[in-house]
């Protein structure tokens, strides 16, 4: 994988390429680790910038001596937070270009990485080719009782709405998954730790949604959306769901909204904010779920 990325280095005219562990998704636990497969490291956080003539390696303290077992033979491994990629590039003679995929990192990580160290170029193809998973049973979305949660979906949209209506604001694309199950009142498998559906969504402050899923796996709740008047899309027809929404400004988060959507989104609306307001309205939990949660910390005690 290293000599294929080489090549890409090579054949755009590059200094060098970063990858990270994470998907497009952003969130913690991916089982497509890419980390693994290019530098044999299994730890959960890390990512790699590849030079033409040295490989780096970043983790965090927790996994210095690991990766020095599983990696130290091909990277030179670094701790952050104490060095970042720009700490290595500002020691070059000029200005290094750096490639990146513009689908697996926001506006907010780049910045953190390099500031103005070097010039990043993206490059708009998938280096990693995983097979699309199979869909089984147990992967497949599920809706969760209003009893459960304490507040039926209708009302948590029509809270957002009332929001989006009052800051005037056209349209909120949902880029992380947890926040779009919270919405819907749906929970999903993907993560192997968290009861997360890998998707995404639009919201406009009209109550009309498009959320982007792997289709395959809305089975069981296919129903349940399709009362809503949820409208659902396979994540490559994003482009043509926002070019076809006829309105002006939009909402994105800059913690989980790709340089590769903020680059489309941009091209239809004005941006208004860059963040989600959906953090703050579930970070204020019912009684329901004030319960549920002194129960849950009752039953981890016993554990």
């Amino acid at each position: 994988m290293i000599s294929k990325i080489k090549n890409i280095i090579k054949e755009r005219d590059l200094d060098g390429y970063i990858v990270p562990k994470n998907d497009e998704f952003f969130t913690e636990y991916s089982k497509k680790n890419k980390l693994e497969i290019l530098a044999n490291f299994t730890g959960s956080a890390g990512f790699a910038l590849i030079l033409k003539n040295s490989n780096h390696l970043f983790v965090d303290g927790r996994y210095t001596i690991q990766a020095k077992k599983q990696s130290g033979k091909k990277f030179v491994i670094h701790e952050i937070p104490y060095v970042w990629p720009k700490n290595i590039l500002k020691k070059k003679n000029r200005k290094l270009n750096i490639g990146f995929d513009p689908k697996l990192f926001t506006n907010m990580t780049l910045l953190k990485y390099f500031e103005n160290s070097c010039n990043l170029t993206p490059i708009n193809k998938n280096l990693f080719n995983f097979k699309k998973d199979k869909i089984k049973k147990e992967n497949l979305i599920y809706k969760i009782d209003n009893n459960v949660i304490g507040e039926s979906s209708e009302s948590k949209i029509k809270r957002v709405v009332e929001f989006l209506k009052k800051e005037k604001i056209d349209n909120l694309f949902i880029s992380s998954g947890e926040n779009v199950c919270w919405l819907l009142n749906i929970r999903g498998k993907d993560l192997p730790n968290s009861p997360v559906a890998n998707c995404q969504a639009i919201l406009s402050n009209k109550g009309k949604i498009y959320l982007f899923v792997d289709i395959r796996k809305l089975k069981i709740v296919n129903n349940y959306l399709r009362n809503k008047k949820i409208n659902f899309f396979e994540p490559e027809k994003f482009f043509d769901v926002i070019s076809s929404i006829k309105t002006n400004t939009c909402v994105i988060d800059s913690q989980t909204c790709s340089v590769f959507n903020e680059n489309l989104i941009k091209s239809f609306f004005k941006i208004k904010r860059i963040s989600d307001p959906i953090y703050n309205f579930k970070s204020i939990k019912n009684k329901t779920e004030i319960n549920n949660m002194i129960k849950s910390h009752i039953e981890d005690g016993i554990a």
